[in-house]
């Protein structure tokens, strides 16, 4: 299986059977991300981390979602 990454646009091969070619092909709106892509936005992330002013919020559940 051939992807392509939406960061880079780089095309990597996937082997047919492996569990990322399986997860893409039947969820869609999962991206694929090459090697070099993963690592940087990985480190990155860390980063702000570790800055302490990195804050993650949950979004809040209004009534109206549930009827």
């Amino acid at each position: 299986m051939q992807v392509k990454c939406t960061l880079c646009d780089r095309i990597d091969s996937l082997m047919d059977n492996s569990f990322q070619a399986k997860k893409l092909r039947n969820r869609r709106r999962y991206m694929y991300l090459c090697d070099n892509c993963y690592e940087r936005i990985d480190n990155k992330t860390k980063q702000r981390h570790a800055t302490g002013k990195f804050r993650l919020y949950k979004e809040k559940k209004r009534e109206d979602d549930f009827i």
